[in-house]
This record gives C-alpha cells, structure tokens and sequence, in this order.
C-alpha cells in the first residue's frame, strides 16, 4: 500500500467507516500478518511516545519513563481489547473471529498514530488546538470503532455494538488496574496518553 492510498484509507474510515471495514474484512489477512501488523503499531505508538516526550520535555510518570514499558503495556492493552470486543460481542450474538476484531484493532491503532503525529505538530503552535484535536480525535475514534465492531460481529445493530465496545474498554480497564495493582504499582503512577 502506498502511503496515498494508506491516507486515503484514513479519511474513508472517518467518512464511510462500515466500507472500510468490509474492505478489511475481506482482505482475510493471515495470522502471521495479523502478529506483524499488531507489532508494527504497537512499536510505531511507541516511538511516538518517546518523541512527544522528548519534544515535551514535561514530566512523566515513572512507570511511563521509558518507551519500552509503554510498548509492552500498550500491547497487553491491544490484546486486551481485542479478546474482550470478540468475547463480549460474540456474548451479544455478534459472529466475529478474533482475527477479524484484531484486524479492525490494528487498524484503528494505525489511525490513531496518524491522529497522534497531527497533535503532536499542532500542539507546539497551539496548545488550544491540540486539545481540539484531541477531543475530535477522541470522538472520530469511538465513531469508527462503533461501525468497525458491527461491521465486524455482524450485528446490523449500532447499540449493540457501542455497548460491546463500551464493555470492552471497562473490562480491559478493570483487568489492567487489577494486574498492576497485583504488580504494586500505584494508579496514580500511569496517566492516559493520546
């Protein structure tokens, strides 16, 4: 793909989202492209991160110090969701495989790179705008998500799918807080990172 045609994805995915994602399905890609694509993201957002804290130059939490520990938490967050959208929405009725959720997954991940290098250029010019763009980026997110998971579990049902996407993100909040707090690390010690 090219990077004109990757852009090009993007703004159909916020403009006509349930074709992109049967665009998506139907690409059935294999699970070892499914594992490259989920590393590629996870290692692209952490980079991101790195460089947003060096362009930033603000503190961080300690366990959010170094760009390694993001990865690895950002990856269990991805897997996270992943299983639970494919659990809770199969629990709904919905018909989707796991490598169909995690291909939306990742691709969503891809977007939010993409929304992430914008705010990150934006915000040095103006901190107003960047906070704007965090918010639009926030909804356009959910938007997105919301017909990927239909489109995905076969729903034909958007309530169903925010309610699977809505218990989704909860049980992978409660699952993470639980095993860092198992691992004694203090909530107060991670903060959210657009």
């Amino acid at each position: 793909m090219t990077l004109q045609g990757f852009l090009s994805l993007a703004v159909q995915s916020v403009t006509a989202p349930r074709q992109v994602a049967r665009l998506l399905l139907s690409i059935d890609l294999s699970r070892e492209a499914l594992r490259t694509a989920f590393a590629l993201v996870i290692v692209l957002n952490a980079i991101v991160y790195a460089l947003s804290q060096i362009l930033s130059g603000g503190a961080v939490p300690v366990l959010l110090a170094s760009p390694v520990v993001f990865m690895v938490l950002q990856g269990a967050t991805l897997a996270g969701t992943i299983a639970a959208i494919a659990a809770i929405g199969r629990g709904l009725g919905g018909a989707g495989r796991i490598e169909d959720i995690a291909l939306m997954m990742i691709w969503l991940q891809a977007l939010r790179l993409l929304a992430q290098l914008a705010i990150l250029l934006v915000l040095p010019l103006s901190p107003a705008l960047g906070s704007a763009l965090v918010g639009l980026a926030t909804v356009l997110g959910i938007w997105i998500a919301a017909h990927f998971i239909d489109e995905a579990h076969g729903f034909d049902n958007m309530w169903r799918a925010i309610l699977t996407l809505v218990l989704g993100v909860l049980a992978v909040i409660v699952a993470l807080s639980f095993l860092l707090t198992l691992a004694g690390v203090d909530p107060n010690q991670v903060t959210g990172y657009v």
